[in-house]
């Protein structure tokens, strides 16, 4: 355990960012999670599920918790996965 008082106040900073980075993660996961699952269900919430799960992934970058790099390969492993499925379900 830190004696310093600027490492104390430190510890608990990155306490909390750690914590709120933990929900955005869960959080990106979960919208990617749905926009596979409405698309895969053909339903008409489909696309904008996927604009929220893009959404997500281009704020989650501009708050600094994953690099520009992964989320950009998220979103294009996401399009290239709901491209697959078949015209008819995807529309």
């Amino acid at each position: 355990m830190a004696n310093i008082k600027s490492q104390i106040k430190r510890n608990k900073q990155n306490e909390k960012a750690r914590e709120r980075n933990k929900a955005v993660r869960s959080e990106l996961k979960t919208r990617v999670k749905v926009a596979i699952a409405e698309s895969e269900a053909g339903s008409e919430n489909s696309a904008q599920a996927l604009r929220t799960a893009v959404s997500k992934l281009d704020k989650a970058v501009t708050k600094g918790i994953i690099h520009k790099n992964q989320a950009s390969r998220k979103k294009s492993r996401l399009m290239a996965r709901i491209a697959k499925l078949p015209k008819t379900e995807a529309e």
